[in-house]
């Protein structure tokens, strides 16, 4: 069906099409100009839009075919996208690669070579974020900025008539005032182009106010050409200077110049710019602004040099054109070093005409020294100095300060120790403070309360650390043997008894050490010893032992026994046994763990076979699982150190206790008397039963009952001091003997259950021979034994 198009029609459908094709190109040229400035908006922030992301199709006619605008509708959608000028704005910055890293050059492998070190070439490291040093666009143009084609001018004009526009420097570098028409603006400063509008607009207005700014800027294309990292051609912000366009081209390669840096313009040098200048002492002032058009030549680098060792800025370094001395380069790293050597500096330098060509000398870092000229491929070697000090003594160990003193001429052993003063450590003050300082809460405060009491012989020993008096060393280098000389002396006669033979002359270098008494292990009676003693005793408490003093005398010097004590159930734990049972204890678990990995291995043997070899798969896997349960357990077992007493239950009195000396860290135990006697093991009644005079081994079995599995050879009694009466000791099947043995207060009898003989794990418990030494040699108490 045919459809005439209406007046109206016609005229929606033109609009339409304008108005389309107007966005289209005012929004192209909105992103080409973003892309060539290198901006996402104005000189003072703005928004850009990607034109290749926004599509328009003119609408369609209402007949279905696209809707053709006359040059009328071309020309008012051009005048509808014109910004004020008809310039195309500048090409759009190509896309760079993060700035590449110059493989090392002739003369860094060179030096590799001769110090071990790839040294970077000096100022390398500022293009590693050259984005760092782009041109600052959101901030204000400068004073002194000139205009040129394609920067945006803000004009707002009050008075009779107030009106804003956006005027854009065409190529010619005009804009198109209105009712004035068209003014050049290009070359005038920043500074002058409101007075500038405000003449030309004066020809028209009257009475009026003009104020005047920039906005967005253009951009230019410069050319960085030679030896850089990514030579081409860069957009760039029209504030852009030589400094930024090297930045953006990743800066000199490794086999570029630093020193000598060009930029031409319209076939002339206008400036040379020295990057040691900027990097060193931050000049800019050969840093000009750039122009569109503008070339940056970086040439090939020049004569080189390096500077390694003791030198913090170590790398190679360009030699300036004409002289450049040692001074000239090691101040552009801050100076001679005072770790350096000033007095001895090596130089190696390449003579091409000597055979062979390489040779180095010995410089002295002075001011005539450091006025030397370098010449192209020198080495300049800086040397640490020695860590020696001229007149220093050392003191070190147990002592108030470790200090590194000055010695003078007649220094004794009491001029750097004067009194006991300077042996006290400063751990023991903290320590002391800790024990009074407060903020916690009243729980934790009781808590530690409790805990002071309960470790106070812990406390009191970690408290001061002990001096070893005795002994005290100097150390000395005998130069002439280049060997190490002990020179020892007695401690206590030197500071606290002033003895003028053991107050012996210093030298410098050496070092003092003073030692305590857990570095040497001393005599007994030089030893500082605690021990803990509790229960019925006059007076209980943690007691510093004379040398040589045994338990009944410490007993009898404290005030005695209490009527309750029991002195056949005196406990005696010490240090030295708990630690060789503990060392036993782990022998048994590491030849468990060996048995137990040989038994896995033999149970994925039996796997591989069928037929009668499952049954015995599965007596290996229920052994296995069985001995890691058994193994686990004895690891949470820790040995008692309990030492067997061997009292005679009939006479038990304080004189009947051994005299046994006493050592540090010993825990004696004066129970009371206990009602009881107990069973423990195989029997049908595991308890405790009231202790009556003359009850016997039979008695207690006859009470508590056998069971089974109950193995009576192996039926021992467990003495309330810690010995054992075995039953395999006596002759008989429980005869008179073993039966008749009459039972203490506190004694424990003990029958084991009887052992799987095909277990390797009960072969290993056998090979202790009964269950008496296992108690003994494992310090474990009964509570163990269903573990084993």
């Amino acid at each position: 069906m045919h459809t005439t198009e209406t007046p109206m029609l016609k005229l929606i459908g033109r609009s339409l099409a304008v108005m389309a094709l107007a966005l289209s190109v005012s929004l192209t040229a909105q992103a080409q100009f973003s892309l060539a400035t290198g901006t996402a908006g104005s000189a003072t922030g703005g928004t850009s839009i990607d034109a290749t992301d926004t599509a328009i199709t003119a609408p369609a006619s209402p007949a279905g075919k696209p809707l053709q605008p006359s040059i009328a509708d071309l020309a008012a959608a051009q005048n509808l996208a014109k910004t004020g000028s008809d310039a195309p704005p500048p090409d759009a910055a190509p896309l760079r690669s993060p700035a590449r890293v110059s493989a090392p050059n002739q003369f860094q492998r060179f030096v590799q070579e001769t110090t071990g070190r790839l040294l970077p070439v000096y100022g390398s490291d500022l293009f590693s974020n050259p984005q760092n040093y782009a041109a600052n666009t959101a901030v204000p143009a400068p004073d002194n900025y000139i205009l040129g084609p394609g920067d945006q001018v803000q004009l707002q004009v009050s008075g009779p008539q107030d009106f804003n526009t956006t005027l854009v420097l065409d190529r010619n570098g005009q804009v198109n005032l209105p009712k004035v028409g068209p003014v050049s603006l290009a070359g005038v400063a920043v500074r002058d182009l409101e007075q500038t509008l405000t003449s030309h607009l004066g020809k028209v207005f009257t009475n009026f106010k003009a104020s005047a700014s920039l906005g967005r800027l253009r951009g230019i294309q410069v050319y960085v050409v030679g030896q850089a990292q990514q030579p081409g051609t860069f957009q760039l912000s029209s504030l852009s200077t030589l400094v930024n366009a090297l930045f953006a081209s990743g800066g000199p390669s490794a086999n570029g110049s630093m020193r000598a840096i060009q930029l031409k313009r319209g076939g002339k040098t206008i400036t040379t710019i020295d990057l040691y200048d900027f990097i060193a002492k931050g000049d800019k002032s050969r840093d000009l602004p750039l122009l569109a058009g503008d070339v940056i030549v970086i040439p090939p680098v020049g004569p080189r040099v390096a500077v390694a060792g003791a030198f913090d800025q170590a790398a190679i370094y360009e030699l300036k054109p004409g002289s450049t001395s040692v001074a000239d380069i090691l101040n552009l790293g801050g100076g001679v070093p005072a770790l350096a050597k000033s007095k001895k500096a090596l130089l190696e330098r390449i003579n091409p005409d000597s055979t062979p060509a390489r040779s180095v000398k010995e410089i002295v870092l002075n001011t005539q020294g450091l006025q030397s000229n370098l010449q192209d491929g020198d080495v300049l070697m800086l040397l640490d100095i020695s860590p020696a000090f001229a007149n220093a003594v050392t003191l070190q160990g147990v002592v108030a300060e470790r200090i590194r003193s000055s010695w003078f001429d007649g220094m004794r052993i009491l001029d750097l120790i004067p009194d006991r003063e300077a042996l006290i450590t400063p751990d023991y003050y903290k320590r002391k403070n800790v024990l009074v300082q407060k903020g916690e809460s009243i729980k934790d405060a009781a808590d530690k309360s409790k805990e002071a009491g309960a470790q106070i012989d812990t406390r009191i020993r970690s408290m001061v650390d002990q001096i070893n008096w005795e002994y005290a060393v100097i150390e000395r280098l005998d130069r002439d043997k280049l060997s190490t000389q002990l020179i020892p002396f007695n401690l206590g006669k030197a500071v606290v008894q002033k003895d003028p033979a053991h107050n012996l002359a210093l030298l410098p270098g050496d070092v003092v050490t003073i030692l305590s008494q857990t570095d040497l292990r001393l005599p007994q009676e030089r030893q500082s010893r605690l021990v803990r003693l509790e229960g019925e005793v006059a007076a209980p408490g943690v007691y510093q032992t004379l040398p040589g003093e045994t338990l009944p005398q410490l007993i009898k010097r404290i005030g005695g026994l209490t009527p309750q004590a029991y002195v056949f159930g005196t406990e005696l734990n010490r240090e030295s046994v708990k630690t060789r049972q503990q060392a036993n204890l782990d022998t048994l678990i590491r030849r468990l763990e060996a048995q137990s990995q040989s038994q896995q291995g033999s149970l994925v043997a039996n796997r591989n076979n069928t037929g009668a070899a499952d049954q015995t798969a599965v007596i290996l896997q229920l052994q296995q699982a069985q001995l890691k349960s058994q193994i686990e357990r004895l690891k949470s077992f820790k040995s008692n150190g309990r030492l067997s007493l061997e009292l005679d239950p009939r006479n038990p009195n304080l004189a009947a206790l051994p005299d046994l000396p006493l050592e540090d860290g010993d825990r004696i135990l004066v129970p009371s008397i206990p009602g009881y006697v107990a069973a423990f093991g195989s029997v049908n009644n595991e308890n405790m039963f009231i202790y009556r005079n003359g009850k016997t081994v039979g008695d207690v079995i006859k009470s508590a009952g056998l069971t089974e599995d109950a193995e009576p050879d192996q039926a021992f009694v467990l003495r309330a001091d810690g010995s054992i009466i075995a039953r395999n000791d006596r002759s008989g099947w429980f005869g008179s003997n073993f039966e008749s043995v009459p039972m203490m207060p506190g004694d424990t009898l003990v029958v084991p259950a009887q052992m799987d003989r095909e277990s390797r794990y009960n072969a290993i418990i056998r090979g202790f021979k009964d269950w008496t030494q296992i108690l003994a040699n494992l310090g474990l108490g009964v509570a163990a034994l269903n573990s084993l």
